[in-house]
C-alpha cells in the first residue's frame, strides 16, 4: 500500500472515528458528491478550489473555524472557537445558526439526515485538494 493511500485511508477513519462512536453511520464518499450538490452554489473543493460566497473546503479536517486569511467570515465565525471535525461539522450542518450564531451561511439542513452527512463528510474527506 503506498504512503499517499494509506495516509489518505488514516485520514477517513480519523474523520469518521467520532460518527463512528455516536453510533453514527460510516459515510460513502460516492453518495457524498451527490450530497455536496447544493454546497456548490457557495462552496469548492478540490484542486481548483477557489472561494465563493463561502470559503473553499479543502483541508478542513482540524482547522479552525474562520482561519482562512483571503476570505471574509462573519465575526461570529472567526470568534466561534471551533476546530472542525467529524462531529463539529456534523453539528454545523445540522443547524449553522445554531451552532455558530451569526454565521453568513444560510444553509437549513432540510433533508440531511445522519447518514447524507456521513456521506458527505466521507466525500469532503477524499477530496481536500491543496492546503490553504
Amino acid at each position: 500500500m503506498s504512503q499517499l493511500l494509506l495516509k489518505r485511508l488514516l485520514g477517513v477513519v480519523a474523520l469518521l472515528q467520532p460518527l463512528l462512536a455516536a453510533g453514527q453511520p460510516a459515510g460513502d464518499p460516492v453518495a457524498g458528491r451527490a450530497a455536496f450538490g447544493p454546497c456548490v452554489r457557495c462552496h469548492a473543493v478540490g484542486p481548483a478550489a477557489r472561494h465563493g460566497f463561502g470559503p473553499h473546503l479543502n483541508q478542513l479536517q482540524g482547522r479552525r473555524a474562520g482561519s482562512l486569511g483571503d476570505y471574509a467570515y462573519s465575526e461570529a465565525m472567526r470568534k466561534s472557537g471551533l476546530v472542525w471535525d467529524a462531529a463539529t461539522l456534523y453539528k454545523y450542518i445540522k443547524d449553522p445558526s445554531g451552532t455558530v450564531p451569526g454565521t453568513k451561511m444560510r444553509f437549513m439542513g432540510f433533508g440531511y439526515d445522519e447518514r447524507k452527512i456521513a456521506d458527505l463528510l466521507a466525500y469532503l474527506q477524499r477530496q481536500q485538494g491543496p492546503a490553504p
